[in-house]
């Protein structure tokens, strides 16, 4: 048998490398919640194993190519989830996870060592993100292959399509002001999917169904977060061909919520749509204002000098593409154009958002300019609902590093 160490595991469909699985092990609920979400960060698809009598079970479905364990002082039985690894006869690494200071820790390596498991090096709490992307790239494929184009309808059919929400920071604050809700595609065999793969054109007959997906998880996922937390603003992308449509925009306010703390639904649409077809978008962004949805320009470039000479302006949000938000600390044209599009959006009394911010001297930069909020990797990177909720909702926003 081929040392699991030097020569992972490889998954095939077809000719292609499938994503690795990971399959995490503790009867802890929020460290199985914690350890799966930084291990799909990395790329890598994950199960969950509360039990060490379930592993048998789990193995056999799931077919994991490494299994993590979190050892604690709680009692869990390590021993046992080892016993069930090797009566299954797994092949795959074995990597424990816990505190440094636990004796137990060592003793379960020395016990997996014995029962003939292929054990890592243990990785102990409090560790870095880095750090355990780095012990999983030793054994793992981390670099996601390309996926297969996918089948908009039938993903649909199969409940493949999900939203996740990127936070909106206030400048002047520090708060949680909203989110941005991106729809992402998880495929059980190629784990998250780009949308470049699967978002159709404005003439694919399978648009409008995304878009109907899109605004109704939304509208399911706001009263997710008033119930169990609280009410946030949530903005979510359409294109304009949706919004043409004569019957679209009231099927949209019929369906928003009817909830005391529902306070309007932002719709994103692209600048370069907007500059496009600037009278259309004008009309739908006035009659949307009297259905509580204000429409945002989103990503807007270089079109931004079309927007000089219109007398009314009836959109509520300019979003400044990442282009000209990235290195603005350093360059000055770019300090320049923001300056200006921050300028016509106070002119006309709406709220500016400066999109794709990764690096505190952007952060910096831009509040210095005068944006409003503030939106990229520093703040959050997208996440789950459930992630959203429990930490954007709960707990104040800390900027990364």
């Amino acid at each position: 048998m081929p040392d699991s160490e030097t020569h992972p595991p490889t998954r095939t469909f077809g000719h292609r490398k499938l994503v690795s699985r990971v399959c995490v092990v503790t009867h802890q609920p929020h460290v199985r919640t914690f350890l799966c979400d930084a291990i799909e960060e990395i790329g890598l698809l994950t199960s969950e194993c509360a039990e060490p009598e379930a592993l048998p079970l789990v193995l056999a479905a799931d077919h994991p190519d490494l299994v993590v364990i979190g050892v604690t002082n709680d009692g869990f039985a390590v021993d046992l989830a080892f016993d069930r690894l090797a009566q299954s006869l797994f092949a795959g690494p074995v990597l424990l996870i816990g505190h440094a200071d636990l004796l137990s820790l060592s003793a379960a390596l020395t016990r997996g060592k014995a029962l003939g498991l292929a054990m890592l090096p243990v990785l102990t709490t409090p560790y870095r993100h880095r750090d355990l992307r780095e012990r999983l790239s030793a054994v793992l494929s981390i670099e996601p292959p390309d996926p297969p184009p996918v089948d908009v309808a039938g993903a649909l059919h199969s409940g493949w399509f999900e939203l996740w929400y990127q936070p909106k920071m206030e400048l002047r604050s520090f708060e949680l002001c909203g989110a941005e809700a991106l729809i992402r595609l998880r495929h059980p065999t190629w784990g998250v999917v780009p949308p470049a793969y699967f978002i159709p054109d404005d003439g694919d007959p399978h648009f409008r169904a995304l878009s109907e997906f899109v605004i109704e998880q939304a509208v399911a996922d706001w009263h997710y977060f008033v119930d169990s937390y609280r009410s946030v603003e949530l903005a979510i992308n359409l294109p304009l061909a949706y919004l043409k449509d004569p019957a679209s925009l009231g099927e949209l306010a019929r369906r928003l919520p009817r909830h005391p703390a529902f306070r309007g639904l932002i719709v994103e649409i692209n600048g370069t749509e907007v500059a496009r077809e600037l009278d259309t978008t004008m009309a739908i962004a006035r009659q949307a204002r009297f259905h509580n949805i204000g429409i945002s320009i989103d990503d807007l470039g270089a079109e931004w000098p079309q927007f000089l000479a219109i007398d009314e302006f009836p959109f509520v949000e300019i979003k400044v593409d990442r282009k000209f938000v990235s290195d603005c600390a350093e360059d000055k044209l770019k300090q320049l154009v923001c300056r200006r599009i921050v300028e016509l959006a106070e002119g006309y009394g709406v709220r500016t958002v400066a999109e794709g911010v990764e690096t505190r001297a952007e952060f910096l930069a831009v509040r210095e300019i005068g944006f409003h909020m503030v939106q990229g990797f520093l703040v959050a990177k997208p996440m789950g609902v459930k992630k959203f909720a429990r930490t954007a909702l709960r707990g104040p926003i800390v900027l990364g590093p």
